[in-house]
């Protein structure tokens, strides 16, 4: 039986020209196995102008309203977050291939591309459901995209002094975190930012979401996992009278005084992964989980 026929749209980030290769690479195969494809605008400048790389006959993306069956990421976890805030509630399969360092969400490596495309055209894949955190503001005063496949982050200017952070989950008082942040994250970015200050990780689908404080003044003030049906409400105090909040990455400066509401989003973001590998597996490969590198 033929192949249906694929629509693949392509993204990736524009300052790693070691990437020519594996997007040739990428290319040639999908123009074997007769894909259609669409190229962000950004992207496509960058691989014919810079890279001299000859693309075939594409479509381009302009803006988020796109289709396509699979969305092809080529860069690290920065450009694979970027690309999930793109795809957004639309339900398309992320496949990312991992052009940076760590690669925790881009899982692939460029020398995989031809057996993971070949797997999808056959529909020998799995997808995982990555929980995502929505931001609103009682007020209506938030700029930007107001989701997060990693998380949310509260946080003090760089000169600042800490800053209080009152909080309460489902409308019941909690605490005031005196530190230099909060970070409100998914289980997805139990290994991102909430793990490099002393977060849990946690398992993509546990259906959780994680508070994490950053360099609170208190010891006492330690990690919680909630249930992720939760509504987290915060409030910041500021001797500057400002504050950050930080949308996997993207960040803005707002006023004292205004209520945030943190919860689930109504979607997930569906990700491409191996057949064979566990995310305990994944942990150890690529964070050297529990490896004792001693001699003897």
């Amino acid at each position: 039986m033929a192949e249906t026929q694929l629509t693949f749209a392509l993204f990736g980030n524009t300052f790693q020209e070691r990437k020519a290769t594996a997007v040739q690479k990428l290319l040639a195969v999908l123009e074997q196995k007769e894909a259609q494809i669409s190229v962000e605008e950004t992207f496509y400048q960058f691989l014919t102008d810079k890279l001299k790389i000859h693309v075939p006959a594409c479509q381009l993306i302009h803006d988020n309203n796109f289709k396509a069956d699979f969305v092809v990421c080529m860069g690290g976890d920065g450009t694979f977050l970027d690309v999930a805030s793109r795809v957004g509630d639309k339900q398309i399969p992320i496949i990312g291939f991992n052009m940076g360092h760590l690669g925790f969400l881009a899982s692939f490596t460029p020398d995989d591309i031809e057996a993971v495309i070949e797997s999808v055209c056959s529909g020998v894949f799995r997808t995982e459901d990555h929980s995502v955190l929505q931001l609103s503001c009682d007020e209506n005063v938030l700029d930007g995209y107001p989701y997060a496949l990693n998380e949310i982050a509260i946080l003090k200017h760089d000169i600042s002094s800490m800053i209080k952070i009152h909080t309460h989950i489902n409308g019941e008082y909690l605490t005031t975190y005196q530190a230099d942040g909060l970070i409100v994250g998914t289980p997805t970015g139990s290994t991102a930012y909430s793990l490099s200050v002393g977060g849990p990780i946690v398992v993509p689908q546990s259906q959780t979401m994680t508070l994490t404080p950053v360099a609170p003044h208190s010891l006492n003030m330690r990690p919680l996992v909630l249930c992720d049906d939760s509504e987290v409400s915060l409030v910041v105090e500021s001797r500057s009278h400002h504050f950050l909040v930080s949308v996997d990455g993207r960040s803005q400066s707002y006023d004292e005084g205004i209520h945030l509401r943190i919860r689930r989003a109504p979607y997930t973001v569906k990700v491409v992964t191996r057949l064979s590998q566990s995310y305990f597996t994944t942990l150890r490969l690529k964070m050297m989980w529990g490896a004792d590198r001693r001699n003897g």
